[in-house]
């Protein structure tokens, strides 16, 4: 009996596809017909270009032609997708690749960027993977900023309303969150490679030691102060404390620096206490 494929929504579907936008080609390698005819039925329905093959040979021979490539697992007469997925990586290694297995009873994690457990995996899983791999389409690599990347992770997981600057031995700005950047009415791709001390001699004066010692020492260190992130209070904050912590990090490049944080604290007794490190 032929299994049809189902009836989707006008907005699930991918078939306007802009002008002067090429298909996305998805090579689908599978031994079963029926699952091949099926499965190539849905994504043509969702606006994908589907080369289909059902032999290793025959999905060798179209690896010039696709953009991603979808392979099933177990192919039969001892042969299996991960084998494509190996000779697609070192021929074409900016193809994405998604593994379709039924079982789990092999180490998966190998060239593939992605495996997808049959009975478990939905056709909307499919299409989610698809759809999050289309930016390496066409064998373009997705070019991510590494240090912006490793430093925003860094600041992700202190806290979004907590201001975070990234500092190396010399003062010099590696990184500042969204919140810092609003506090010193700055863009933030106004910091990085700037000296806080050059730009704000008067300001940050107090901490010019504080860095240099958490990156000689790796210690941590704490203050707490009604003066503000800065020398002086801004306005608004004579009635405030504020939490300031210096702590050693590594930076992107393997030297030493110093991550700077501060928020306010409500509520607390308005005491300056001296720099102390924070066993």
């Amino acid at each position: 009996m032929m299994i049809e494929p189902p009836d989707l929504p006008p907005s699930a579907s991918l078939d306007a596809v802009p002008a002067g936008t090429s298909r996305v080609r998805v090579l689908l390698l599978d031994d079963e017909p029926a699952n091949l005819h099926l499965r190539a039925a849905i994504l043509r329905q969702h606006g994908y270009e589907c080369v289909p093959a059902s032999t290793i040979e025959e999905a060798t021979e179209r690896f010039n032609d696709i953009d991603i490539a979808v392979l099933d697992y177990h192919l039969g007469a001892g042969q299996f997708g991960t084998e494509v997925a190996n000779l697609l990586r070192r021929r074409r290694p900016y193809v994405p690749i998604i593994i379709l297995s039924a079982t789990l009873d092999r180490y998966f994690g190998g060239v593939e960027d992605m495996h997808l457990l049959k009975g478990h995996s939905s056709v909307e899983d499919l299409l989610a993977a698809l759809s999050s791999l289309e930016a390496k389409r066409r064998g373009a690599p997705v070019v991510v900023d590494a240090r912006d990347f490793y430093y925003s992770r860094i600041s992700l997981a202190i806290g979004s309303d907590v201001l975070v600057q990234i500092f190396d031995d010399r003062g010099i700005w590696q990184y500042c969150n969204d919140a810092v950047a609003e506090y010193l009415d700055k863009p933030r791709d106004w910091f990085p490679g700037r000296s806080v001390f050059d730009e704000m001699p008067t300001l940050m004066r107090d901490w010019r030691d504080v860095l240099q010692s958490v990156t000689l020492t790796r210690e941590t260190y704490i203050d707490r102060t009604r003066r503000g992130l800065l020398n002086q209070p801004r306005d608004g904050e004579l009635n405030v404390t504020w939490s300031v912590l210096a702590f050693p990090i590594t930076l992107h490049d393997g030297r030493s620096g110093v991550v700077l944080t501060a928020r306010i604290i409500a509520n607390l007794p308005a005491r300056i206490s001296p720099l102390l490190p924070f066993n």
